[in-house]
């Protein structure tokens, strides 16, 4: 296992140790936790970039496969409508 030495400010510490105390694990556990979890959400966020493209076009394919002969009723005079009730 490769060691780590980072210089980190007092304050930071403090919250480390406090956090790893609340979980009943050691402060080295808690640090090593942080660290998983913020790397596995930089991976979700890589794999979800990397599916927009493929969102972007199966949104344009279906909006292709969508009828176009159909007649919208006019939002203003439906609007009109409703306030002469």
């Amino acid at each position: 296992m490769a060691t780590l030495n980072a210089d980190i400010p007092d304050e930071l510490y403090a919250k480390l140790e406090k956090l790893a105390l609340a979980h009943n694990i050691s402060i080295n556990t808690q640090i090593i936790l942080l660290l998983e979890k913020a790397l596995l959400i930089e991976v979700e966020l890589d794999e979800r970039r990397k599916m927009v493209p493929k969102l972007l076009e199966e949104s344009r394919r279906r909006r292709e496969q969508l009828p176009t002969d159909i007649e919208w009723p006019d939002s203003t005079a439906m609007i009109r409508e409703d306030r002469d009730r």
